[in-house]
Parts: C-alpha cells; sequence; structure tokens
C-alpha cells in the first residue's frame, strides 16, 4: 500500500480486515489531514442541500475529504442570469490560483470565475462571485470564517504543489432522477438535465468531469460515459 492511501485509510477509518468504530470515525488525527493538504484538490456545491464538499485525489481517485454547511447564498435555485438578481451561480466552473483572494474583505475569498464560457454564450451577466467567509452572501457562497480558513487551505496548497486549475461544479441539488423529477415543472428543469452527465461521471468515476460547452450548452468532452442528456 503507498504511503498516501495508508493515509487515506487512516483519515476515512477504512481498515483492512474491520469496520470502523462511531468513535473512530470522528476522529481525523490533524497530522494526517495536514499530510494529505498539498494533493490536488475537487469542489462540489450543492445548493438544495446547503454542502459544499472538498475532496483530495489519493492513488487516482477524488476522496472526500470533508462536507461544510454553507452558511449563506441567494436567491434561491436555478442559475445566476445577470447583474444585480442576487442569485448564486451554478455549472461548472475552473479556477486558477489567479482566483485567490488571501485580503478578501470577507475573511478568504475564491473567486468561482463567473461567468464561465457557458454563461456568456446565454449572455448572462455579474462579476466577483465567490466561495467566503464572514457568512454573508449577494450571490455568491458565504462560509464560517472557520470552514473558509480549511477550504481555502486545501486549495492554495493545491496550487502551490503544482495543480494549474480546480474545478468548482455548482448543483442546485444532487443530481438523482427523483430529485430531478421532484422539480420537473421548474422552468430551470432542461438547464438542470445539463448538469447530470457531469453529476453522474463523477459519481461513477471519482473523477471531476471535462466539461465543454458547444452550441450554447454543456456536454460531457468525448470519451467521457456520462447519462444522456434530456431536454
Amino acid at each position: 500500500m503507498s504511503k498516501i492511501a495508508l493515509l487515506f485509510a487512516m483519515l476515512f477509518c477504512v481498515p483492512m480486515v474491520a469496520t470502523c468504530s462511531a468513535s473512530e470515525q470522528v476522529r481525523k488525527p490533524r497530522v494526517v489531514m495536514q499530510k494529505l493538504q498539498g494533493s490536488p484538490v475537487y469542489i462540489q456545491i450543492f445548493k438544495e442541500e446547503r454542502v459544499l464538499e472538498l475532496y483530495v485525489k489519493v492513488d487516482n481517485r477524488f476522496r472526500l475529504v470533508n462536507s461544510f454547511p454553507i452558511c449563506n447564498f441567494s436567491g434561491g435555485l436555478g442559475p445566476k442570469r445577470r447583474q444585480g438578481d442576487l442569485k448564486s451561480p451554478e455549472g461548472f466552473y475552473t479556477v486558477g490560483a489567479h482566483h485567490l483572494k488571501p485580503d478578501s474583505q470577507y475573511y478568504r475569498a475564491i473567486n468561482i470565475g463567473f461567468p464561465n464560457d457557458y454563461d456568456k454564450s446565454q449572455g448572462y451577466s455579474g462579476n466577483y462571485l465567490m466561495i467566503h467567509g464572514e457568512c454573508k452572501s449577494i450571490g455568491c457562497y458565504a462560509m464560517t470564517n472557520n470552514y473558509m480558513g480549511e477550504i481555502y487551505r486545501y486549495v492554495e496548497a493545491a496550487f502551490a504543489n503544482g495543480q494549474r486549475q480546480v474545478h468548482i461544479n455548482i448543483y442546485p441539488f444532487r443530481m438523482t432522477e427523483q430529485n430531478l423529477q421532484r422539480h420537473s415543472s421548474s422552468a430551470d428543469i432542461n438547464f438542470w438535465r445539463q448538469l447530470k452527465p457531469g453529476y453522474d461521471y463523477f459519481v461513477k468515476h471519482n473523477q471531476p468531469p471535462v466539461v465543454n460547452v458547444s452550441n450554447g450548452r454543456y456536454v460531457l468532452a468525448n470519451g467521457q460515459e456520462g447519462s444522456r442528456f434530456n431536454g
């Protein structure tokens, strides 16, 4: 077993011959957490569940490190369309080291890169849409400072260790067929169905999907398997 795999087993308490006790599942040794920092990271956000999930690459698969409750976001479900609509974005975003804002007035911040190519193709407008601290949101995803500090450290360390881009995929809810059916009367249902193949790809492969924009629609890159687009 490689060193990083051993660290992962220690972190998530996945022993070779036994399951974890409840007390063991709670403990996450800080030394192990620190050693995982610097590995490539991936972020998923789910609005309805109000959760940000942070993943770290371990043995070529992205594993969940922590789930953080979102303190605040604005505008409800659905994509951001225009400056001033107070909506928090949804879609597939990619950020680089220059998107980090260590001196943000909201403690720490990561600019998610809105508008992306899809947003631009739709004529959407807005800027400075962030994940940040201070639990205050006008179109951003606001966290407590403690949680934002941990998220920021992982992303910053990944960039410092050579990761060039971090994928931040933002969904209205977990993109199960049941949830899509529950929201089938929404005006945003066709857009949300464009997001589902990317969500499904990660569920199946534990790898962030590579998503392009073609004819004003999100599409998985060639060679990636996902569910078919509907709508």
